[in-house]
């Protein structure tokens, strides 16, 4: 096996990344071999094997990837201009495109919260995947910190704030169980479609139009 450095090897670890993500989504992580992954990438199992230790380690990766995509994608809405209900809004938009664009990677990121309970991880392991974990519900409070802006500036109706916020963000991703991409479906489109889903969403959250219109 040829070892490859820098630039190459991120390259070949995305691409294992991506072939595991893929094959965990439709497979299942149970089933899902190493053999797999490397099939899917056109690879031997031992250059797997050369960047990560095991199929767990993979999944660790693809979940911190997926976590890092999609804050990095739904951060700048949170300081954007407008409205607590605006913001959110801006927000659960870019958080169903990542969703719709990204499919297995956020597949994979709800299969890492129910991993946690596993009794078969290794210590280091079990800590990687609560960190992750911690990263989930950093960006789930992000979310519930726009909520607040939204009661307290009236675009947001009177609502348990966390209660609301972990409702939101659980239906924004029960999107993924009736999703598919379709091949000629464009940006512009997923984008669209992410729009009309979150208007319908969103739309419990806000406050009447009297109060929006005396805020």
């Amino acid at each position: 096996m040829t070892v490859v450095t820098g630039t190459e090897a991120e390259i070949i670890k995305r691409r294992i990344l991506d072939a595991a993500a893929e094959a965990f989504m439709s497979q299942g992580f149970g089933v899902t071999t190493i053999d797999d992954v490397a099939e899917r990438v056109g690879a031997t199992k031992g250059l797997v094997y050369y960047h990560f230790r095991s199929k767990f380690d993979i999944l660790l990766a693809v979940y911190e990837r997926g976590m890092s995509q999609v804050q990095q994608q739904v951060g700048p809405a949170r300081h954007g201009a407008g409205t607590g209900r605006e913001r959110l809004t801006a927000m659960s938009t870019e958080h169903v495109v990542n969703l719709m664009s990204d499919l297995k990677y956020h597949w994979v990121v709800h299969l890492g919260v129910r991993e946690q309970t596993s009794t078969a991880l290794k210590p280091r392991q079990r800590d990687a995947l609560s960190a992750l974990n911690d990263l989930r519900r950093d960006y789930e409070q992000m979310f519930l910190a726009v909520v607040n802006d939204g009661i307290a500036d009236g675009s947001i109706r009177e609502v348990n704030a966390p209660l609301a916020t972990r409702t939101l963000l659980s239906s924004l991703n029960a999107v993924d169980a009736w999703y598919r991409p379709r091949p000629d479906q464009t940006p512009e489109a997923i984008r669209a479609l992410a729009t009309e889903v979150v208007d319908l969403i969103v739309g419990g959250l806000l406050a009447n139009t009297r109060r929006e219109g005396a805020s």
